[in-house]
């Protein structure tokens, strides 16, 4: 008889109002194998593990646990039964400390602090986690936190965890010392699920994959029978080839479009610098891509650029001309283009008409003015025209922009960024939580306007992305750019440790030390 799953979900559907999340899903989790749970935004793989951790209550279908059913009601229910899940966005106390955090609503009346100090400093030597249990998790950077959730999962003795997009927020050694310890936990007889829609740590870790796609299992297969081609088929529906970089030819009298001059940014709060001495140069026709960790200066860059904050010192030229002190109507009308990293907060608003979002930042101009009027026939032509060009899954230009999803809003963003930004855009984590699909098309536009000779900035933590469109590279870390480079002159190791905070050694480039 063939061994009985750990975990069997049965037929399970869960519905959202008129939105179906997960449809007649069925899959099962052996112990001692890392399956992977694949597919594009929306597609239902983390809605599926939010059914088993507890956070939603599938509304058909059951679940088995070593054979027998079980009512899993919250995620205490899960826990009991061996389920742990480390989410995005991590379930911390910031002011608290390591252990208090990983303790917390498991140790009760009066306890001994320094007892389970020495048991979460022990349990961290054992896997190998450079952890004080004693620190802030405030005071601690992402990689760290995310290992104080997993001690979190260890401490309880999970045997199933499941691990939504972990490596999004990690530095490529960071996401190496992550797959060693999925690695090790499967050695040991444990199970993990690892939720992704990135195919290369799919074929890196995975044993199993399960691919998803609008709500339903569309394939079971093992990573050694498969390949990325077939995989991002089964995701998508199509067929998408990995963007690789082709080398750009920059003649030596090609204009300097956007240059930055020693700009910094102090925040008057606490008396900080958000970034410091930032000092490059990008040319008409060039994508200058600009790595680094989330959290180390990037907003602060964005701000400065976009005219949002006003620098402390430095100089910021665009076609030669000081645009430090101008306002951000005057940027935009010199030609500068952004799109922000978060389209909800700072691109759309939300109940607003995808006309009256188009608008938005040419309120003050007369492109559509019609005496005192707004020329409703012309908006309306053109934000059809752009619907139909940026292929926008939408309704019509009366659509509003919260019924669209993620990937069609991001493409409304790009589609007005990209006209208002005739000599400059600066890109902002521009596929952030988008599939597959959206992706492609949006790195499609980047490198459309690339040939029409824009000036590009391009702030992305993904580094394939970095490598698949930059002619060069910046590095930023806690505000400084550490180092700027020709894309191949280096390689993901070599990358991942500047973004961390090491810097080359002035006699040996294969050296690098702390900074």
């Amino acid at each position: 008889m063939p061994e009985t799953p750990f975990v069997e979900l049965r037929n399970i559907s869960k519905y959202f109002a008129k939105v179906i999340a997960n449809q007649d899903v069925s899959l099962e989790i052996r112990k001692g194998e890392v399956l992977a749970l694949l597919g594009e935004n929306g597609a239902g793989k983390s809605t599926i593990m939010k059914v088993l951790y507890g956070l939603y209550k599938a509304d058909e279908g059951q679940i088995l646990i070593d054979g027998e059913t079980k009512i899993i009601r919250s995620p205490k229910d899960a826990m009991q039964l061996g389920i742990a899940m480390i989410q995005q966005h991590f379930a911390l106390v910031q002011a608290n400390t390591v252990t208090e955090n990983i303790i917390l609503g498991l140790v009760h009346g009066r306890y001994d602090i320094k007892h389970y100090d020495k048991i979460v400093a022990d349990l961290a030597a054992q896997h190998g986690f450079d952890v004080d249990p004693t620190s802030i998790v405030g005071d601690l950077p992402v990689g760290i936190q995310q290992k104080v959730e997993i001690l979190k999962a260890l401490y309880q003795n999970a045997q199933l965890l499941i691990m939504d997009e972990p490596t999004a927020v990690l530095t490529p050694q960071e996401s190496t010392v992550l797959m060693n310890f999925v690695q090790q936990n499967t050695s040991a007889g444990k199970a993990v699920v690892f939720i992704t829609h990135k195919l290369r740590e799919v074929m890196e870790v995975a044993d199993r994959i399960i691919v998803m796609r609008d709500g339903r299992v569309v394939g079971d297969l093992r990573r050694n029978e498969t390949n990325e081609l077939e995989l991002s088929k089964l995701m998508v529906g199509r067929e998408i080839h990995e963007r690789t970089y082709v080398e750009a030819v920059v003649t030596p009298n090609q204009a300097v479009g956007l240059e930055l001059q020693n700009v910094s940014i102090r925040d008057p709060k606490d008396n900080v610098f958000q970034i410091k001495d930032i000092s490059l140069q990008v040319h008409e026709g060039e994508i200058l891509g600009i790595a680094g960790v989330s959290g180390n200066g990037q907003d602060a860059l964005c701000n400065a650029l976009s005219g949002y904050r006003r620098l402390t010192k430095g100089k910021i030229l665009l076609g030669g001309q000081d645009i430090s002190n101008t306002t951000v109507r005057e940027r935009i009308r010199l030609g500068l283009g952004y799109v922000p990293s978060d389209r909800h907060r700072y691109s759309l608003i939300m109940p607003m008409k995808l006309t009256e979002n188009m608008f938005l930042k040419r309120s003050y101009g007369t492109i559509w003015r019609k005496y005192a009027l707004i020329d409703q026939k012309s908006l309306n032509a053109y934000t059809a025209e752009k619907i139909h060009a940026y292929d926008i899954k939408a309704t019509g230009p009366d659509a509003t922009a919260k019924s669209l999803s993620g990937g069609n809003q991001q493409k409304v963003v790009l589609a007005r960024e990209v006209d208002l930004g005739k000599r400059v855009i600066v890109f902002d984590q521009p596929t952030r939580g988008l599939d597959l699909g959206a992706i492609d098309n949006i790195h499609r536009t980047i490198l459309n306007e690339k040939k029409k000779g824009k000036t590009i900035i391009l702030i992305s933590t993904e580094l394939s992305e970095i490598f698949g469109l930059s002619d060069r590279i910046a590095v930023i870390y806690r505000g400084e750019i550490v180092g700027i480079y020709k894309n191949h002159d280096l390689d993901t190791q070599k990358i991942g440790l500047l973004m961390a905070g090491y810097t080359p050694d002035t006699t040996s480039d294969q050296v690098l030390h702390e900074k």
